[in-house]
This record gives C-alpha cells, structure tokens and sequence, in this order.
C-alpha cells in the first residue's frame, strides 16, 4: 500500500467513520431523550387531567385543554385528549371530531390506582404517537379511562434535522480530511523520495553528495541528519582507503625498486661472489622492510575489522607485560622504564590488542629517545576512564603534527630520516582505542621535554563494534 493510500485510509477514512458511527450513536441517544422527555411530558398532563376531570360545575366531567385560555396557542403542539366512559365509549376529545368523523375504537376502563400504561401507535398515514392511558374513578364510583396522544413527528422532525446537520458536517469534514492527507502524503512522498533516491547513490558507491535539503524538525528530519552523518563517514572512510592505498603502494613502490635496481646491477655483468653476496644482503634488507611493512598492514586490517574478544581483566597486568617485553631493548641501549600502576584497573577489553597497541607506544618511545634516557609508563583514572600515557625523552612532536602523527604513514620530517618503521604504529593505536570506545591523542608537553602519547579507555565496556 502506497503512502498516499495509508493516509487517505487512517487519517480521512478511518476517521470520518469513525466519526459517522459516533454520530449514529448520538442520534439514537438523542431520540431516546426525546421520547422519554415527551413521555414525561405526557404523565405530566395526564396527572393533572385526571385529578379535575370533575370539578366542573356540579361535578360535570370536561377536559381542561378545552377550556385553556391559551387553547389557540398551544392546539398545533398539545397532545390530543380523548375521555372513555364505563361502557368505553368516547365521551369526550379533544380537539373535538371533525363533522361527520367516526369516533375510535371503544376502550374499556380498568382498575383505577393502576399504573399509567405508555405504548407507541402508527396512524394509517404513517405517523407515529406516542400515547398514555390512565384509569380514574368519579366522585360517583365510575370508572372513565382517559388517553393522551401526542405525535412524534417533532421528535422525529428534530432527530432528522440533528442527522442532516450531523452527516453534512462529517462530509465536510471528511472531504477536508482527505485534502489535508493528500497534501501531507505528496510532501511526505516527496521528502521519502530524495532519501530513497540518496540511498540508491550510496548503493552504487557514491559518496560525494549529501542528501537534499530538508527543513522539517520532525523523524524524517531527524532520519536525513542521520543519514547525512552516515554519508559524510562513508565519504570519510572512502577517503580514507583511498589515501591508505595510494600510501601502501607508494611505501611497497620504494623497496620493490631499490631491490630491482640491486638485482639489475648485479646481473649486468659479471661479478665476484663478494658482490653478489653484497648485493643479495641489500635484497634482504628490503625483504626484511617489506615483511614489516606487510606485518604492519595486516595489522591495522585486523584492527578495522574489530575482530575482538573483549573480557573482563586487568589493566595494570597488560601494562607490566609490555614493560617487561620491551626492558631487554631499553637495557641493551641504556634506556630506563619507569612503571607507575598503582593498583589493579579492572575494564572489560580486548587483551591482544590492548597489548600491540602500548607495544606501539613503546616501540615508538624507544625509537626516539636517547641513548641514556628514560621512558615513563604511567596509568591513572580519572572520572569514568582509564588513561595510559608513555612519556620519553626524545625530540617530542610539534604542535601541528600531533593530529598528524595517526594518519597511516605519516612520519615526522626532521625524525624520519634513519629511523625505522612503516608509519602505521600510532594508526593502529587510535584505531585500538576508538574500537574500544576511547581515544587516542599526544598529550600537551612543552618543547624539547620529550613527546606523550596517552590512550584513553572507558571504566564500562566500549560501544563501539
């Protein structure tokens, strides 16, 4: 079903009757009213009738609608009287039988003291009264039955009219219905659309528009801000590969030809063993760099996929693992690591990779310190998350670069040169931390006292896959 049908359906449809059902039901409540405010009406009269049929002058029997002053006034709406004798003839009507009119049937009295009898009758042209008859007894001891009958052609003239008025105003309103729903469905459909539409494009791998424009603050509104987010990240992630491809293949392109220019070297002429072998340890070392560097990728693939096995454990024991496995590199170049741990950190993570990122962070702290300086490791909470930080003594990272740094391959200009690495260490650092739903950055250290890398984590388990 369409959304413009939906709509006709619940919100025109639906409604209007609905609204045609409550109507019937007020009408059939509003007749009952009226039947039984007429039907009061009549055992009104009829009360007062019955008690002065008899005192007219010496004691004659008469009806007082007959003689009202205001007889003129009320004859087109005042229920007809009709006084039965004992042997149930018509003594008395009112208003009186036209010239030549047969009177009605003969009704009997009954018992006087019973209770008032109340029916419905249909004449021969189909009208409907209502009638009340009451048995009374005269000053003499004889019994007269008097029947008052009022028509309910009023009560029916008013039921019709409250339905005509009712039905006209549903029809109206229904119709209104229908146009305000259709509005609401074109400018719904229209707004659906765009998305549907934006959908399509990220479907076929377009990234670079955002959805159209949409001014309403309703879901909707809140479903395209959504999906804006989720297609700038898509663009983001997008770019991101991109540039990590053109990196990788740039960072594979340099030892793959320093390997092919040694291997052309060595078979353009003859050379001595001394020379190839030269030239075969030159190979290997950019072998060895490949390996690294293919490490390093699978690595940070690893980590993007979020392959994770997240339990309950100790922070602290990660850390003194990744001392004590990188102590034998720091002792053999006069380097001290200082571990300040002071108790256990209990946090649900992921131990492998927990583990390669502060080996990163050490890898890295060791790389650019000096001879004879010292690496601090130091973990700390603070409000709701753990914060790890490796502090050296090294040259330190300049302010502009310390976003930098976590890109893949991104390598310091005046600290590249002769140090080892493939530049994606601290990408696999960040990538840690945020799929543990942390973060991480170098923290604010002042120049020439060495660089800070801190990785933050929460107390509760990440949300992040």
């Amino acid at each position: 079903m369409t959304l413009t049908r939906r709509l006709w359906l619940l919100g025109a449809l639906v409604p209007t009757l609905t609204t045609l059902a409550a109507l019937v039901i007020a009408g059939r409540l509003f007749r009952y009213d009226l039947e039984r405010s007429l039907d009061r009406a009549l055992l009104a009269q009829a009360a007062v009738e019955s008690v002065s049929l008899f005192d007219g002058p010496g004691q004659k029997v008469h009806l007082h609608m007959a003689v009202s002053p205001l007889e003129e006034q009320v004859r087109p709406f005042a229920p007809r009287g009709y006084l039965y004798g004992p042997d149930g003839e018509l003594v008395m009507r009112y208003p009186p039988l036209p010239e030549g009119a047969r009177p009605q049937a003969r009704v009997v009295p009954g018992e006087p003291g019973a209770e008032p009898v109340l029916s419905t009758r249909t004449d021969r042209s189909g009208g409907r009264w209502r009638e009340v008859l009451v048995n009374v007894r005269s000053p003499h001891g004889e019994r007269y039955a008097l029947r008052l009958s009022a028509s309910l052609g009023q009560v029916d003239g008013s039921v019709g009219t409250y339905y005509r008025m009712a039905f006209s105003l549903a029809a109206v309103t229904g119709l209104l219905l229908l146009v305000v729903q259709t509005l609401q469905a074109r400018r719904l459909a229209r707004r659906l659309d765009a998305m549907t539409g934006h959908l399509g494009q990220l479907r076929e791998g377009n990234f670079s528009h955002a959805p159209a424009e949409d001014q309403g603050s309703d879901e909707i509104g809140e479903l395209r801000a959504v999906l804006a987010e989720a297609t700038q990240r898509l663009r983001g992630a997008r770019e991101a590969q991109e540039r990590l491809i053109a990196d990788a293949a740039h960072e594979l392109r340099t030892p793959l030809s320093l390997m092919r220019t040694t291997m052309d070297l060595a078979l353009r002429r003859e050379r001595e063993p001394e020379e190839l072998r030269a030239s075969l340890r030159d190979a290997r070392r950019e072998v060895d760099r490949l390996a690294v560097l293919a490490e390093n990728l699978l690595d940070l693939a690893a980590v993007g996929r979020g392959a994770w096995d997240r339990k309950k454990g100790d922070l602290s024991e990660v850390l003194t693992q990744a001392v004590e496995g990188a102590r034998a590199e720091a002792e053999r170049r006069g380097l001290l690591i200082r571990l300040d741990a002071p108790g256990p950190a209990e946090a649900r993570f992921d131990a492998g990779g927990l583990r390669q990122a502060v080996d990163n962070l050490l890898s890295n702290a060791l790389k650019f310190s000096p001879d004879g300086g010292e690496l601090r490791v130091r973990l700390s909470r603070e409000a709701d998350r753990y914060r790890v930080s490796v502090a050296d003594d090294g040259p330190g990272i300049p302010p502009a670069e310390r976003e930098a740094v976590f890109a893949p391959f991104h390598r310091l200009v005046d600290t590249a040169s002769g140090k080892p690495g493939s530049g994606l260490g601290l990408a696999i650092v960040r990538e840690v931390a945020a799929r543990h739903g942390g973060r991480a950055y170098v923290a604010d250290v002042p120049a020439g006292q060495g660089a800070e890398v801190v990785i933050e984590l929460p107390v509760a388990p990440g949300t992040e896959g």
